[in-house]
């Protein structure tokens, strides 16, 4: 794409998504860790200052494709919910149930778990107070908007649910890491098979995660 200087806000927003859009591209060819404003810079067509014109830094770009990708995951969610979960099962079942779709929905979306990983310890640095504290109002929302879902649910998680929903997506983050090993660690694993024990299958040990969580926040009786 070719651009020329955005004189109006609706120009300039059209740069901004353009922006966005090129790195969820390349999101969905490297890991966040590869992701690097040079390499945006040069597929979007624009000088590396023309970039940082709309977006800080790189970490800035991440963070609201994260706030993006957490949204449309979370209409998803929604509808997965009411067509896996009848309401007037009993608690165990519909726990499992809850589990078995979180569990699914969020392995089946790798590039939103490598993002919920590199949050905390990689997107939140290198960006100003304004742009952190603008994402964390946003994911407040977002955290609002799980907790109701699973309330709607499990109602017997209570206050809780806020928790539980906030530790989901922190293990699909730390999970994630351990499902897609690198080159040089799959070799190893090839070579010695026993090694491969430390290699996890995402939405396998996330479901064990979940179930173990809700058993330990929802009512015994």
């Amino acid at each position: 794409m070719t651009f020329q200087r955005a004189r109006t806000e609706e120009q300039r927003e059209i740069r901004r998504q353009a922006i966005l859009d090129m790195a969820s591209a390349m999101l969905d060819e490297m890991p966040v860790a590869a992701v690097t404003l040079n390499e945006l810079s040069r597929r979007v067509e624009l000088a590396k200052p023309n970039v940082l014109r709309y977006f800080e830094s790189r970490e800035a770009v991440l963070l609201e494709l994260l706030d993006r990708f957490l949204q449309e995951w979370l209409t998803e969610l929604a509808s997965e919910l009411a067509a896996g979960i009848d309401e007037n099962w009993p608690m165990a079942e519909r726990a499992a149930a809850v589990s078995e779709i979180l569990s699914s929905s969020l392995s089946s979306r790798v590039v939103l778990c490598d993002l919920f990983g590199a949050q905390g310890s990689v997107l939140e640095h290198n960006v100003s107070v304004e742009v952190v504290a603008r994402y964390k109002r946003a994911s407040l929302d977002r955290l609002t908007t799980m907790t109701a879902l699973l309330l709607k649910y499990l109602p017997e998680l209570g206050e809780n649910a806020t928790l539980f929903s906030l530790q989901t997506m922190v293990m699909a983050g730390a999970l994630s890491a351990y499902s897609t090993p690198p080159p040089s660690l799959q070799a190893a694993y090839q070579a010695e098979p026993d090694l491969a024990r430390f290699h996890l299958e995402l939405k396998d040990y996330l479901k064990l995660a979940l179930t173990a969580t809700l058993l330990g926040v929802l009512p015994r009786n």
